[in-house]
């Protein structure tokens, strides 16, 4: 009788310890009472109806990653790519990522799959190069509004890789290529128009400063022409007859200075020119 009342004790203790459920950090128990449904048990201590109820589920709530994927694509233009994608995620509410789906990474992979090939096929080739910041936060919005319903946050979304095959690159060489001889012609054209606009403006400057030189000289000649004027209106024709034989004298002046010149013979003219003068000069100074 004593063996059996200790053995009987011994199986109560057994039955409670058994409603005792110690739940790690990194997880949380789905409990079902006669197949259905009941509680999350939270880490930590937990306390159950023995018998009655069971832990039907232990779910993990660590972040995890699904394996790189790579899904093909078709642009607005008309260009097949192939989009390697990373999807990260955590189960935010085990009674639901239990309940209703069965297997959450491929029910994950095959929504990212329809995400990416909606959100490519909306984009041309260069934008999807240029903005994949904008893919990443598009795909990760359109697949936590999809995966909320299963429990699962989406933490982040990458597209590490954006591929075209070999007949494509070649093509997109040649445009590439195209586009860099462009470019250099469009830079050698405009730097031929610049030194020839230089150059013009190289040839004005040096006009207008011709042309200012000559009406600077035009300036002074007429200046030397109003003083000769001048001199002629206030001393009559003796100031002209001065100025007559001052440029006989400067031309006779000019033929002596000449190295080739052995012997210079002198009209009588020139001689009386030069006696005029003389004449001249006392008379003006006389005049004056």
């Amino acid at each position: 009788m004593e063996y059996f009342l200790l053995g009987l004790v011994g199986l109560l203790i057994l039955i409670a310890l058994s409603g005792v459920k110690i739940v790690p950090q990194s997880h949380e128990y789905v409990v079902e009472q006669f197949g259905k449904y009941t509680v999350t048990l939270r880490a930590g201590l937990n306390f159950i109806v023995p018998i009655l109820n069971r832990v039907a589920s232990k779910v993990s709530i660590l972040e995890r990653q699904l394996e790189p994927q790579e899904i093909s694509v078709i642009t607005k233009d008309n260009v097949e790519i192939h989009l390697t994608t990373a999807v990260f995620f955590r189960v935010v509410d085990a009674a639901k990522s239990v309940y209703r789906i069965n297997d959450i990474d491929l029910a994950v992979k095959t929504t990212v799959t329809s995400i990416v090939r909606s959100t490519g096929g909306q984009m041309e080739f260069d934008e999807v190069q240029a903005k994949r910041d904008f893919i990443n936060e598009k795909i990760k919005d359109s697949l936590s509004e999809a995966c909320a319903v299963w429990g699962i946050e989406i933490t982040r979304t990458e597209v590490l890789d954006v591929s075209v095959d070999a007949a494509t690159r070649t093509a997109m060489q040649q445009q590439l290529n195209a586009e860099r001889e462009r470019r250099a012609a469009v830079t050698k054209a405009e730097g031929d128009r610049q030194a020839q606009q230089l150059h013009a403006d190289a040839e004005l400057y040096t006009a207008q400063k011709k042309a200012e030189a000559r009406r600077v000289l035009a300036d002074a000649e007429a200046y030397a022409t109003t003083q000769v004027g001048a001199a002629i209106q206030s001393n009559g024709q003796a100031a002209i007859d001065f100025e007559i034989m001052k440029q006989q004298i400067a031309s006779v002046s000019e033929i002596a200075r000449s190295q080739n010149s052995k012997l210079i013979v002198i009209p009588t003219d020139i001689t009386k020119t030069l006696g005029s003068l003389a004449a001249l000069l006392e008379g003006l100074r006389a005049t004056k």
